[in-house]
């Protein structure tokens, strides 16, 4: 890894037990699939906000809901991108997912 280059936070978290995995992640997910020009970063958040939603990986959204935020979804598109998939994917999906959006929410303004 260059020295110019800031650590990613996965590489943080997981490199010196998982190289493979944070390359993977590094290289291929975030450095090819994010990048494709098809979709915009905004609708590739908000598609896989959904399906963390959908699979109830609470444990992702810590990064996933406020990447939406910083690729141009909004709070309130989140709210209501939630509230939709209560209907489709389960109450206890979206009442998970929302109680974690909403202590997200509160860290981020608190600061």
């Amino acid at each position: 890894m260059s020295s110019d280059k800031p650590q990613s936070a996965v590489r943080k978290l997981l490199g010196g037990f998982s190289p493979k995995l944070v390359e993977l992640t590094e290289d291929i997910l975030f450095g090819d699939v994010w990048e494709r020009p098809q979709l915009s970063k905004r609708d590739r958040s908000l598609i896989t906000c959904a399906a963390l939603v959908t699979a109830g990986k609470t444990e992702q959204m810590d990064f996933h809901f406020p990447n939406a935020i910083k690729n141009g979804v909004t709070q309130d598109e989140l709210v209501e991108m939630i509230t939709h998939l209560a209907f489709y994917v389960g109450w206890p999906n979206a009442m998970s997912a929302i109680s974690r959006a909403k202590a997200l929410f509160a860290a981020e303004n608190a600061t």
